[in-house]
């Protein structure tokens, strides 16, 4: 076992992947810091603690340490980890602690698993405010008193949703709901006014009360069309009690519509989905009651024509690991669960992952991915209507790398492919869409970049890689002369110009012309330069003699913000081959 955990903490200190990482010297004694590391690992998503290594500029030295050394940071470990008063839970057990041989010394390897949800939160000393830590990126952070309080609310074993609300009536229920509600049911079986019977079918001045959800909201919005802001959109108006029921019973139909596969509504029931159609109502009731209505935000549905978002506040109950596998169900909203359950929405028996997985796959759709996001906590799915490999982007990468891409293994193009699509590819993505093991894909992105396919951003831990530029082909609908010269496009236009060219110059001149131009004219002309053709920011900074930073912070960041442009890698905002329409490419 130490010479596959050596061989993984080698891999962990080239790369920075597998799993979550801190190297720490013990040089000079047990590092104090270790209590708040071992907290922040407890409430995110687990980790490995290595003493004996230290991390530089350059990468991860591996010093080791003395056998008299490891036999007193052990002594200290266990002496601490069973002291309520340096830490609250021991989570260890003795398989977690190991020593590792290295030339002439050792390392002590520490692996500190995700806590369980009823024992979080995890902190050090006599209190867990002000003593609570999470992991966000490579570093560990303090949390807020009102982080350290949701913690605790999900550690209670009765659900979030269940909680009796005091002073509420079922006057502050909407009759409408309840009633079309029953109609599907025949009866609710409910007694007493929870938080959930008032998520479910409350009026919406009441659900907001300072007292039940003060900061609940939902919206949906379409986009469609790039030449406006929304297509379409739904949220508390004050047309309409926004409970989660009429949420449901509007949105859905609107939402699956965006599947390419027809379907039979009758009223608006499902009737003959598909898997594709299962999987997305399972997303999103999943996004209705895995929500923490406790948290600012609000839930937020986005329908693309290539991908559908759901974005919901709170903090996952489950490792990411065990989300991926599937098969676990942890809900902090058990009774609007079964209230879905009913009218024919969720699962409750850990398998709504799978479905969901299931169902992309049963149109060969590149596999959904999940992020989570700290300060505020929010969880987002994102469901992409592309294929794994689309022929477009295979030939773009012939392209790029002519006949050296038929050397490649199928995994290897896999990674180029999402590179290419999604705009960067990491371990964490690869993981979703290969069977490979983790450590097996680190090496494989390592030796794309060896070869000059990749290159990486050298985030260690959070390492993602992007196609190399030398090899990057003109933009889509861009100039080709300009596309391959974009540094150099800092001075002025080439001499030399095609008709293309010189009309985007005739297009950009009255702006060009002033040292100031009114806003309304100069989104005009961004507009026109970027109608039916992608436009990088450096190419119109030129043609519009600004300076790139200014253009994208006071009008291409506001005016795809507003949905008046789209960008051409959507899910990368900060690639740097970015580019812009305003309709007629294909993102």
């Amino acid at each position: 076992m130490s010479a596959e955990l050596l061989n993984r903490i080698l891999e962990a200190a080239r790369v920075g992947e597998d799993a979550d990482w801190e190297f720490k010297s013990a040089k000079g004694g047990f590092p104090g810091s270790f209590w708040e590391t071992y907290s922040a690992f407890a409430n995110t998503e687990g980790g490995i603690v290595v003493l004996g290594a230290r991390e530089e500029d350059r990468g991860v030295r591996l010093d080791g340490l003395t056998p008299a050394q490891i036999g007193d940071y052990k002594k200290i470990l266990w002496d601490g980890l069973n002291n309520r008063g340096k830490v609250s839970r021991n989570l260890l057990a003795e398989g977690d602690v190991e020593v590792v041989a290295l030339e002439g010394a050792s390392l002590l390897s520490i692996r500190v698993p995700r806590a369980a949800r009823g024992n979080r939160p995890v902190y050090i000393g006599p209190t867990p405010f002000a003593n609570t830590y999470r992991r966000r990126h490579e570093g560990d952070y303090r949390c807020a008193d009102d982080e350290v309080r949701r913690m605790l609310a999900d550690a209670d074993p009765m659900p979030a949703d269940q909680r009796i609300l005091n002073g509420f009536k079922l006057d502050d229920l909407d009759a409408d709901s309840l009633i079309q509600y029953r109609q599907r049911v025949r009866a609710t079986g409910a007694e007493g006014l929870t938080l959930a019977g008032l998520l479910m079918f409350g009026k919406d001045l009441a659900i907001r009360d300072p007292e039940a959800a003060p900061f609940y909201f939902v919206d949906y919005r379409e986009k469609l069309d790039p030449a406006t802001r929304w297509s379409d959109r739904v949220y508390p108006d004050g047309a309409w009690e926004a409970n989660l029921f009429q949420f449901y019973k509007r949105v859905w139909p609107k939402f699956a519509a965006g599947l390419p596969t027809p379907f039979k509504l009758e009223g608006d029931m499902r009737r003959d989905e598909s898997p594709a159609h299962e999987a997305l109502r399972e997303a999103f009731v999943n996004a209705l009651i895995h929500s923490d209505y406790a948290v600012p935000g609000g839930v937020v549905l986005e329908r693309y024509p290539d991908r559908f978002i759901l974005e919901n506040p709170g903090i996952m109950l489950v490792s990411l690991e065990q989300f991926r596998r599937g098969g676990v169900s942890e809900c902090r909203n058990k009774a609007l669960q079964k209230m879905f359950s009913m009218i024919g929405g969720g699962e409750q028996a850990g398998s709504g992952v799978d479905k969901i997985r299931a169902g992309w796959r049963s149109r060969h759709w590149r596999a959904p991915f999940f992020n989570v996001q700290a300060q505020p906590d929010r969880m987002k799915l994102t469901l992409p209507m592309v294929s794994l490999i689309p022929e477009e982007t295979l030939a773009s990468l012939h392209h790029k790398f002519s006949s050296r891409l038929d050397a490649l293994s199928p995994s290897e193009v896999q990674a180029l492919a999402t590179a290419e699509i999604e705009g960067a590819v990491s371990n964490a993505r690869l993981q979703e869409l290969l069977a490979d093991h983790p450590t097996d894909i680190s090496s494989m992105l390592r030796r794309l970049c060896e070869q000059r396919y990749l290159v990486s951003d050298n985030r260690r831990r959070w390492t993602s890689y992007r196609l190399v530029a030398s090899d990057m082909t003109p933009l889509a609908g861009s100039l080709p002369d300009l596309a391959g010269s974009l540094p150099d496009l800092a001075g002025s236009l080439p001499e030399t110009m095609t008709g293309q060219q010189k009309l985007l110059q005739e297009m950009a001149a009255p702006v060009a012309a002033k040292g100031k131009a009114p806003s309304s004219e100069v989104r005009a002309v961004i507009l026109n330069l970027c109608q039916g053709r992608f436009l990088p920011a450096e190419m119109m900074a030129t043609l519009l003699k600004r300076k790139v930073k200014n253009l994208r912070q006071e009008y291409l960041t506001p005016m795809v913000r507003e949905g008046l442009l789209t960008l051409r890698y959507p899910q990368s905002p900060t690639r740097p081959d970015q580019a812009y329409t305003s309709g007629g490419g294909k993102p």
